[in-house]
């Protein structure tokens, strides 16, 4: 059995679409219950504009930030349900941001991109260096969605 987002079914990494019957690969949508209000960093604006589009598309509510004073600004803003990191950002600011995302709000989750295997106490996940959008959408719709929708339940 998997997790049933909408019309859309994660078994063991892979989507099917239930509601037809039709089994195959499917695109991975967040549902109302299931969108995430998502911060996404990265130091070079033309990369962060090609790439929140993709998130957008999977269904999430996404805000952008340039630079590290850009993601520490809307951090004390508002709160996110997760920061994502890009790998525009410098070293330095995906070691340094994911401690001020905490300290502003605790319950906020980190994902940093560009990642080669290193573990940061502060970081719920990562994605290793040359992974593509689709590999993040899926990271952040098994990862972080289904606790999500555990929260929002009351589980």
């Amino acid at each position: 059995m998997g997790l049933v987002f909408g019309d859309v079914l994660i078994v063991a990494g892979d989507c099917y679409r239930h509601k037809s019957g039709k089994k195959g690969p499917a695109t991975i949508m967040a549902t109302s219950s299931f969108k995430l209000k998502i911060l996404y960093g990265e130091g070079d604006a033309e990369v962060l504009a090609a790439q929140a589009v993709s998130i957008q598309k999977a269904g999430h509510q996404v805000e952008t930030a340039v630079g590290r004073k850009g993601v520490e600004e809307a951090m004390r803003q508002k709160a996110f349900d997760l920061v994502v990191l890009g790998p525009t950002l410098t070293r330095d600011d995906r070691h340094h941001l994911p401690y001020m995302v905490k300290k502003n709000h605790a319950g906020t989750r980190v994902l940093v991109m560009h990642c080669d295997g290193e573990r940061h106490p502060q970081v719920d996940a990562t994605i290793d260096t040359g992974s593509s959008m689709d590999v993040l959408i899926q990271k952040i719709t098994s990862a972080f969605a289904p606790k999500a929708a555990a929260a929002a339940a009351g589980k």
